[in-house]
């Protein structure tokens, strides 16, 4: 063993130990082992930061701000009306998200399957009223477990079928991998969806974590019924089921400019009308979304998505001195001196009995504001009001639903197909998303998890490194003399377990090119055919499940779902041996040696 292969085995050993330790946070140890590694030598100056250029980093960055546009332009909404319902139990919602994950992902590469559901997921853990992280995990599995059923569902799949096109002159066709792949993804699954959620940690599974802002009792506020709403030709009461669904309690109707006498529950509603609601900010804009609602009347609202790059909803604390206690907001034309609606006023839990824009405002008041994009610090100057922090509050824009979801499946078909690389064919689906207005160029480095980004960037290099130096043969040549003697089917499990150990290690890319010709070597010195070893390193290198960084699915959960860094192992080494326990025979039974 060579000095560099000895200080590379120590920093990774110190890396782990660190991690699970989880004392400093993940980003920063993974950033100072690769500084480490550079004043040691072992990574070369000029590659300490090739990691943040990686594809694997980039996808991960670009994948979270298409999940925003996906849920800014209520594709999310859309998913989750039609397909999940958070009444549902938590086991009975994961068996079903991971169901979708798993067949979406054999058909479409498993990153772009988890960008998709994982803001679904986190939607209908808000509307349940609990932590994503319960759920998020085990759709993360499912997406990755999903991918092994094709060639085009995950990365290793394809460079298995093209190592074995250069060793034995033909690819793995298309749904070559699916009888294994499939018994094992529908085994880890059930496994997943049953038992597997229930081994998160304790700290995870609870209530979903309170904050000083959802204190903040429900707003009354008003949505308009513009030309086209499904709500128009409805009684009131008709909509009461669409209500309870997102959370909404419809107070009663405006008419003409005036609020009507009670709830309204057999009115027949008109174009023109503006439904009076009782709600938080994010149930109101689910609402609007479900029934083509708007914020104000036609000519406010074009006015106002006129005046920018797009919209925000703000919230603000009314003060003694702020410019609209005592007074309405349509009499010191908050519409058209600042271009902002005041879509609800939320008052310590007592009824509005008017017209929210003329209900008069008192101090402690807290406003529902819409507001340009790039305005929204001088709109609170100008109103004199106190900022509240900001919880992730997005609007919904779902004139564009269409066509953010045909921009995200052309890139998916167009990746799948090998017509574009992923990160581009995702980068171009960022750039199409800012040109349309569904997400706006401010928010873009807002929605990326920095933190994930830094430990992917500094681990990478890391790893190309152990490769360079022979670290990785080292463990190859010690596979291939351990397992001299052993029968077929204990190979088979020993070169699974390895290839497993280093996909959690390395990226998945890297293990399988790594493994491939390992496991070529091994049926060839024991005179067998090579396709149930190719088969083996196919599922072993998908299947990385015990830490964040041996997937890139598993990194996209670790920031949205507040895990740790050992969190992962609890579940996933369970799964881990389940995948060998069902696909070795498997192997053995569809791919005689």
């Amino acid at each position: 063993m060579t000095s560099d292969q000895i200080i590379l085995f120590a920093l990774f050993a110190a890396v782990f130990g660190l991690l699970l330790w989880g004392r400093f946070r993940y980003d920063l140890v993974a950033f100072a082992a690769l500084m480490a590694g550079v004043v040691l030598g072992v990574v070369p100056a000029r590659e300490a930061f090739a990691g943040f250029g990686h594809p694997a980093t980039l996808v991960v960055a670009l994948v979270l701000v298409v999940s925003a546009g996906l849920v800014r332009s209520g594709v999310v909404f859309m998913i989750t009306r039609t397909v999940v319902d958070a009444g549902r139990s938590l086991g009975a919602h994961i068996a079903l998200m991971g169901a979708v994950g798993g067949i979406l992902s054999a058909f479409m590469n498993n990153v772009a399957a988890l960008a998709l559901l994982m803001p679904v997921d986190i939607q209908t853990a808000r509307k349940a009223g609990r932590s994503p992280a319960p759920s998020l995990m085990p759709l993360s599995f499912a997406t990755i477990l999903g991918g092994m059923v094709t060639l085009i569902g995950t990365p290793p799949n394809i460079i298995i079928a093209t190592i074995r096109e250069d060793a034995l002159g033909a690819p793995f066709a298309m749904f070559d991998f699916a009888p294994v792949g499939g018994i094992t993804a529908i085994a880890g699954l059930a496994f997943v969806a049953l038992v597997g959620w229930r081994l998160i940690p304790a700290r995870h599974t609870g209530g979903k974590s309170r904050g000083p802002l959802d204190e903040i009792g429900d707003y009354i506020a008003e949505l308009t019924v513009p030309e086209g709403s499904k709500a128009i030709g409805k009684r009131v009461h008709e909509l009461t089921e669409t209500a309870e669904k997102n959370d909404v309690a419809i107070l009663g109707l405006v008419r003409d400019g005036k609020r009507r006498y009670g709830t309204q529950r057999n009115t027949v509603i008109r174009e023109g009308d503006a439904l009076v609601l009782e709600a938080t900010p994010e149930a109101l804009d689910e609402f609007r979304s479900a029934l083509a609602l708007g914020f104000a009347e036609r000519e406010r609202e074009e006015q106002l998505r006129a005046e920018g790059e797009g919209l925000s909803v703000i919230e603000v604390v009314v003060t003694e001195d702020s410019r609209i206690r005592g007074k309405t907001a349509q009499s010191i034309g908050l519409n058209w001196r600042q271009q902002t609606v005041l879509l609800g006023i939320s008052r310590r839990g007592r009824r509005i009995t008017r017209q929210v824009r003329k209900t008069p405002i008192r101090a402690g008041d807290i406003l529902l504001l819409l507001v340009p994009q790039e305005r929204a610090d001088e709109v609170v100057e100008w109103l004199g009001c106190l900022p509240l922090a900001e919880r992730g509050l997005a609007v919904t824009d779902s004139s564009k639903v269409w066509l953010a979801t045909g921009l995200f499946g052309a890139a998916v078909a167009a990746a799948s197909l090998g017509l574009l690389y992923l990160p581009v064919a995702l980068g171009l689906v960022v750039i199409a998303f800012v040109l349309a207005r569904i997400v706006p160029l401010s928010e873009i480095y807002r929605q990326i998890e920095w933190p994930v980004v830094v430990l992917l960037g500094s681990m990478i290099p890391l790893g190309a490194a152990l490769e360079t130096s022979g670290g990785t043969e080292l463990i190859a040549g010690a596979l291939v003399g351990l397992t001299e003697g052993l029968p077929a089917w204990a190979i088979l499990t020993v070169l699974m377990a390895v290839t497993m150990t280093l996909s959690d290690v390395l990226n998945n890319t890297a293990t399988t090119i790594v493994a491939a010709p390992v496991g070529i070597q091994m049926a060839q010195s024991l005179g067998v055919s090579p396709d149930p070893f190719l088969m083996a390193v196919a599922v072993a290198a998908s299947c990385a499940f015990l830490t964040p960084i041996g997937h890139k699915n598993n990194t996209l959960i670790l920031g949205p779902g507040g895990y740790g860094f050992g969190d992962y192992w609890r579940m996933g080494l369970p799964l881990e041996i389940i995948v060998l326990a069902v696909s070795v025979p498997a192997i053995l039974v569809f791919w005689p040696l």
